[in-house]
């Protein structure tokens, strides 16, 4: 029986474990099932977004919608568009803190007046331009140890608000801007890491040396629009930046470029809308890399020769908006332009003299600078024969500085004019050929080449008499970039005598001008001949001179007439004056104001006998003149009158109604005493 009964209660213990398995399986899965449940209700609950806000994910943009405050956000926001509202610093609730999911934010174009404080620390951009902040506090950057972007662009900041090394907790600041701030000197403890700094458009007037000190990885530096000039700017300000790609000086005050400019990686130069009256030989020197040079808007006539030799990558050159000379002086420019083809943009190289080139782009101007050829061909030859290179030189003086100099005894040791010289049009020294050419009947062209290169060029020039006498030598200095010079104003149907010599920056610095005679380096001389005048000349510089003649006797027999006028008038108007006919205020008032009455008749106003005098509708006035004058004589201007008052016979007035009830002394001289009106007044006229 054991037997039999063994298989049967295995088999229900089978079914019972069975059963609490399968029971255990199906609990543990509602259970898991509510979890999940759970959970993605937990989770939409917290993706919910601001109903005054969009959302795209992880960018909530709430920007645009007017507010004063910042509303609950979802822990996964991580950008920020809060832009274009009024949020101010209490509109920061604290909690922000606590969004460590947050990497961007913009707060622009809001009225914060304070940075602000409860910003989470994992913001790595932020945007704060536009508002009105005015201190820069250490405490509050310290927060945000992961910024890299800090826009401060259009707030109210000034150097003093900067805290003291306020960005010294900011190890991974790459960017920075201040533009448009109230900055008057560059912000001391910048960051290390800082790549690109902004500071345009603020009053920043000096930069000391250590300014740039430990921004080794700078590499952008915008400047633009300050106070900036070349005696304020340190030497080696810019040579810290040795890894600077980008330097812009727009709209400042400089006159040359500054010095020492870091050239290895520098790819774009702005130096556009300054004061720049000189490109110095050795200002661009190194600068491999330049891409894009801008100087526009500048004093610029020239430039010198070399200056772009190191810009073999240069892909843009902007020159617009300066007086450029196009004479042999940019004879260098036009052959480099012409090398480089199409490999560079030029803009704005357009000629403003000499004036048969007006309007002109340099690169055009190719049978005028064919003229110059004979001039550098001598100097070639020179430069061969004395074994001289061009080098480069930083001793250039300013571009602007020409003055001319007159002396009756001149220290250059000219040609005696009594002698019978062998002069030509062209002269040819140790390092300088010189040629002359007459242009007109009062001006001559000169034009030179050296075989090395001068800080500056004295000319002297000196006009030959046909006595033993000599005149006064006119003297200029030249700069060295120069290699055209046109006298004008000379005498005509005259001999000039012409020399030069190349000036050493030693002798330039001692502020002479006449030099040594008996230097090593002699001068070079030419002799030139000016035209007589052609007879349409000589007929209209007759006409010119009868013209002059005839309107200077012309103003004068004007001035002579009015005078004369002036005075026959003055003298008709005191004999008038004297007979008392002609400004006598007696005839004016007879004839127009008393007409057909005499002098003694009374005037009784409230009628409308003259209407040129009075209409009173009142109780009116007599006026009877206290001393008679006789008719015809002159009467004095001062004339004494009693007023009487006039009363009518009744005792009314003038007006008063019939219904009217007129208390006693009304109208009588009683009442009108009583009233305060006197009875007899006194008038002057």
């Amino acid at each position: 029986m054991f037997t039999i009964m063994a298989p049967v209660g295995v088999a229900r213990l089978r079914a019972r474990l069975f059963l609490l398995f399968l029971c255990l399986t199906l609990r543990a899965g509602m259970h898991q099932l509510a979890t999940a449940t759970l959970q993605g209700y937990i989770g939409d609950r917290d993706m919910i977004c601001p109903s005054v806000c969009r959302c795209d994910e992880d960018f909530i943009y709430c920007n645009d919608r007017g507010l004063s405050f910042i509303p609950p956000l979802p822990p996964s926001a991580s950008v920020l568009y809060l832009q274009n509202n009024q949020i101010n610093n209490p509109g920061l609730p604290t909690s922000l803190e606590r969004q460590l999911a947050i990497r961007v934010v913009y707060l622009y174009d809001n009225e914060l007046d304070e940075f602000p404080v409860h910003l989470p620390p994992s913001i790595r951009e932020l945007h704060l331009q536009d508002n009105n902040i005015r201190t820069i506090p250490r405490s509050a950057l310290a927060r945000m140890p992961l910024l890299e972007k800090l826009h401060l662009d259009d707030n109210s900041i000034s150097t003093v608000s900067i805290e003291d090394q306020a960005f010294a907790d900011n190890p991974r600041l790459r960017l920075l801007f201040l533009s448009r701030n109230h900055l008057s000197s560059i912000p001391s403890g910048l960051p290390a890491s800082l790549e690109e700094l902004r500071l345009d458009d603020n009053r920043i007037s000096t930069i000391p040396t250590h300014a740039f000190r430990g921004l080794a990885s700078l590499r952008c530096l915008v400047l633009d629009g300050n106070l900036l000039a070349n005696q304020r700017i340190a030497d080696d300000t810019f040579s810290r930046l040795s890894n600077l790609t980008e330097l812009s000086l727009v709209r400042n005050s400089l006159q040359t470029p500054p010095v020492y400019l870091p050239s290895a990686h520098l790819q774009r130069l702005s130096l556009q809308e300054n004061a720049l009256t000189h490109m110095p030989r050795g200002s661009l020197d190194g600068m491999r890399r330049l891409l894009r040079l801008d100087l526009s808007g500048n004093n610029l006539t020239t430039l010198p020769r070399g200056l772009f030799k190191d810009l073999d990558s240069l892909g843009q050159l902007l020159v617009r908006g300066n007086p450029w000379y196009c004479g042999c002086n940019l004879r260098w420019l036009y052959d480099w332009l012409h090398a480089r083809g199409n490999s560079i943009t030029v803009r704005g190289l357009t000629c403003h003299g000499p004036d048969r080139v007006r309007d002109m782009a340099l690169i055009d101007l190719g049978s005028e600078m064919e003229e110059c050829e004979v001039v550098r061909t001598a100097g070639t030859r020179d430069r061969v024969g004395g074994g001289g290179v061009d080098s480069a030189t930083t001793h250039t003086p300013p571009q602007g500085s020409l003055f001319t100099l007159r002396s009756k005894r001149p220290g250059l040791g000219l040609p005696d004019s009594g002698l019978d010289y062998t002069l030509s049009s062209s002269g040819v020294g140790k390092s300088l050929a010189l040629n002359v050419k007459p242009v007109s009947h009062n001006s001559v062209r000169v034009t030179w080449s050296v075989a090395q290169p001068s800080s500056s060029f004295r000319l002297s020039w000196l006009r030959l008499g046909t006595g033993s006498t000599m005149g006064s030598i006119t003297e200029t200095l030249v700069p060295g970039d120069r290699r055209e010079y046109f006298l004008n104003s000379l005498q005509p149907r005259s001999s000039y005598i012409i020399c030069m010599v190349p000036l050493a920056a030693s002798s330039e610095s001692k502020g002479g001008i006449s030099g040594d005679p008996d230097s090593d380096e002699a001068h070079v001389c030419a002799k030139a001949e000016t035209s007589d005048l052609t007879p349409l000349e000589e007929v209209e510089s007759d006409d010119s001179k009868h013209m002059t003649v005839l309107a200077l006797a012309g103003i004068i027999g004007g001035a002579t007439i009015i005078v004369s006028l002036a005075l026959i008038f003055c003298i008709f108007c005191w004999c008038g004056h004297r007979t008392g006919h002609l400004c006598s205020r007696d005839h004016y008032t007879r004839s127009n104001s008393r007409k057909n009455k005499t002098y003694d008749d009374y005037i009784e106003s409230g009628t409308k006998k003259d209407n040129t005098i009075l209409e009173i509708r009142s109780p009116g006035f007599q006026m009877t003149p206290m001393t008679a004058c006789p008719p015809m004589q002159p009467k004095p201007l001062r004339e004494d009158y009693i007023i009487h008052t006039i009363f009518p016979s009744n005792g009314t007035g003038v007006y008063k109604g019939d219904n009217q009830v007129s208390n006693a002394g009304h109208g009588t001289n009683r009442g009108y005493r009583e009233g305060g009106i006197p009875d007899v007044d006194y008038c002057y006229t």
